[in-house]
């Protein structure tokens, strides 16, 4: 590496150059290099640091404005800080409980939540003229602080220990990084960054690029969440059928095969909404014109189309943003430019993926707006034709000279790529409506990636690690900002001999209670591939989750304001409870419900209550202070689950599929925990909670049963319900 300098040697001295209320600038390397922090949003400062001509480029090109675009929904600063000068020298910025101090006696930068140092980084930059073009930061972490964030994991959800490359796929990274002291940083660009957090040292982010561009976020994590997914976006507000549950077609499977498990279901009593078709891709273009024509093996799509609309089942399938090599349309695709290039100017050829039936293709250079506009006009057409949801996996591990029109390489290009595939699938979902609707599925993780909803989760193991590897795929990446990431109950690529009825409904339990979740159309992963009874428990649960849709659709609506996930981590919800921390396969199914799933053989868990609230526990209806640990043996039919004290758990009626339920009423029933002192969150939610001498006031309860806790009473006054202390 290029030799560097302390931040605080050179910048310093002399003071500030330029300041207002939203920003302080200071000048070195003669006058040529700037380093200026903004107060961007509340609790948020953004550093920009490097060469003039980076920082204010002028008028942007069309290239870096579409990129700048993929990074930040919210460019401009909309907060306001002080500057103070420190006694001991150097400078504190300061907005509400933040504060940023850089310079003085103490090298590197210092963050603060109120009086407190939160976090200490060191921020050595490049020597003037030394072209190194990597930035490193180095954060001094406490022996016993936890980071997380930065993308999925299958084991820790604490990053301490990981080493992690933005652009390498198989890292599975997304920017954000935080900690339960009260901060967080992301890496504002595409360019490479590594993350080198040392299990017991200082966690190290190098970045590459010409300049640094870094969001530094005061708060609780919660805070964090919401004001970094402001910052780069959220995702919409989806139906609500994809929250139904779903079937993933098996490998091989014929449709006609797959209609009769979706009939074999719904008369055993089992609900069930969408089905995923098998790999390779259900469309793809002609061999020798730009237009879609549906595969083979369904000869009749459109009688395909009726048949599951008869059934109420909405369609999902895979997608290739590309043309298979040994085509007409590939070789006229190449001269025209629309296809990403190798070293020698020739189509980069992506070897064969399960989406493209193992044949080699070439990609589809998305840069380009025409490339992008026929692949988005192509794919409204096939929603047109019945196909609901895309399902496309679009990040390549594509090589460092592998380009693009416009001129994006490396890591640049294997960041972007996939973001830019996921926005032309979902203006092609989407279509016109305003607001924008609609779900695609995907494994893809990408700066960006928490505007596009569905995630889908891992292919893992039939066994207990299995299941648990995607309860903690799920909680990672909500730590990363994704709102929504869902559960494969099973996986048909691998041995099915460790899939006990036990483990299927423990499995089952925990996705009920989730973002959501897909049976795998393999035989041996389908419920008649188990007992009477067994298929009974299925069917049991299946209504737990038809019930508990407007309360999961209440959360996704509520992430598209907040940026939290549907399931949270306990170092999420509960930073200042270290103890919760370690729980890290319980979690907080939004703001009401802790979940603490069974996660071994034997029937038998414990459950940590957290700190700062009492629980009342769903199966039982008894009340628990938090801060306890409790020994629990949950019969198949049931799973732990517990209240938040002042909240309440709003439910809708059993159903087989989201088509019977009536969106006029799809409330039933209210179960209260403790005294409400919170708006519920619940789909289209009007109903309100005002406190006033010691009780209760509710509107927005009308025909809907109400269970009390414990204690409490019940008195209706026409539009209003009275919930107060019984005497």
């Amino acid at each position: 590496m290029s030799p560097t300098i302390e931040l605080a040697d050179q910048v310093f001295e002399a003071g500030p150059v330029a300041m207002t209320p939203s920003c302080v600038e200071w000048t070195f390397h003669a006058g040529e290099w700037r380093l200026r922090i903004e107060a961007h949003a509340p609790g948020v400062f953004r550093l920009r640091c490097g060469p003039l001509a980076w920082l204010e480029p002028g008028k942007p090109t069309l290239r870096a404005q579409r990129q700048a675009d993929m990074l930040l929904a919210r460019h401009e600063a909309v907060g306001e800080m002080e500057c103070l000068t420190r006694e001991t020298g150097g400078w504190r910025l300061v907005q509400g409980e933040a504060g940023l101090e850089v310079g003085g006696s103490e090298p590197g930068l210092r963050l603060f939540r109120g009086d407190e140092c939160i976090a200490r980084a060191l921020l050595p930059i490049p020597s003037a003229g030394s072209g190194s073009g990597r930035w490193p930061l180095v954060w001094a972490l406490e022996p016993d602080e936890g980071v997380y964030g930065l993308g999925e994991s299958l084991d820790e959800l604490d990053r301490r220990g990981a080493r992690l490359v933005s652009d390498a796929p198989a890292d599975r990274c997304l920017p954000l990084a935080w900690s339960p002291r009260g901060w967080g940083a992301y890496v504002n660009t595409l360019n490479r960054v590594e993350h080198d957090l040392q299990a017991d040292g200082a966690y190290t982010v190098e970045a590459w690029g010409e300049g640094l561009d870094l969001f530094l976020f005061v708060g609780d994590p919660s805070e964090i969440l919401n004001q970094y997914t402001a910052l780069t976006g959220r995702a919409g507000q989806p139906n609500l059928w994809p929250m139904g549950v779903w079937l993933d077609q098996a490998p091989g499977q014929s449709a006609e095969s797959s209609l009769q498990q979706i009939r074999s279901l719904r008369s055993q009593g089992m609900a069930l909404d969408a089905l995923v078709l098998a790999e390779p891709a259900i469309l793809g273009f002609q061999a020798d014109k730009p237009v879609f024509e549906w595969s083979g093996r369904i000869p009749d799509w459109r009688g395909f189309v009726a048949q599951a609309a008869e059934l109420d089942i909405h369609l999902a399938g895979a997608c290739i943003p590309g043309v298979l090599q040994g085509t007409s349309l590939f070789e006229e695709w190449a001269d025209r430019g629309w296809l990403l290039c190798d070293a020698e100017g020739e189509p980069w050829l992506c070897p064969g993926t399960p989406a493209s039936g193992g044949q080699p293709f070439g990609l589809l250079d998305l840069t380009h707006r025409d490339a992008a506009r026929l692949w988005t006009e192509r794919h409204l057409q096939a929603v047109e034709e019945g196909l609901e949801a895309p399902v496309c996996q679009a990040q390549f591990d594509l090589p460092d000279e592998t380009e693009a029109r416009g001129g994006e390489t490396g890591a640049v290009l294997r960041s972007a790529y996939p973001h830019l595939a996921r926005r032309a699938l979902f203006d092609a979902v989407a279509g016109p409506r305003t607001p924008q609707e609609g779900v695609l599925l995907s494994r893809d993780l990408f700066p960006g990636v928490q505007r596009f909803a569905w995630q889908q989760g891992p292919a893992v193991d039939n066994d207990w690690q299995g299941y648990a590897a995607t309860l903690r795929a799920a909680l990672s990446v909500g730590n990363g900002g994704v709102a929504v990431q869902t559960h494969r109950l099973g996986n048909a690529g691998r041995p099915t001999g460790a899939m006990t009825p036990e483990l299927y409904l423990r499995w089952l339990a925990m996705g009920v209670f989730s973002a959501n979740f897909s049976f795998q159309g393999l035989p041996a992963l389908m419920p008649d591939a188990f007992d009477a009874d067994t298929r009974a428990l299925v069917a049991h649960w299946l209504q737990w989750r038809y019930r508990l849709l407007p309360y999961v659709a209440g959360i996704i609506d509520d992430a598209v304001r907040t940026g939290l996930p549907v399931q949270r981590s306990m170092a999420q919800a509960y930073p200042a409870d270290p103890d919760a921390h370690v729980w890290d396969t319980q979690y907080l199914l939004g703001p009401a419900l802790l979940v603490a799933p069974v996660m071994q053989a034997g029937g038998v868990t414990e459950v940590y209550l957290p700190k700062g609230d009492a629980w009342w526990d769903l199966n039982t209806g008894w009340r628990y202070e938090g801060g306890t640990r409790w020994t629990v043996r949950p019969g198949l039919d049931t799973l732990p689950v517990f209240g938040r004290e002042g909240h309440m758990l709003c439910l809708g009626p059993t159903a087989q599929h989201t088509g019977e339920i009536n969106s006029a009423r799809i409330l039933e029933e209210v179960w209260m925990f403790g005294m409400p002192e919170h708006n519920p969150v619940v789909m289209r939610n009007k109903i309100r909670v005002m406190q006033m001498q010691g009780s209760s006031y509710i509107k927005g309860l009308e025909g809907l049963r109400i269970l009390p806790s414990e204690g409490l009473e019940v008195k209706r006054r026409g539009a209003e319900v009275r919930i107060s202390r019984a005497r």
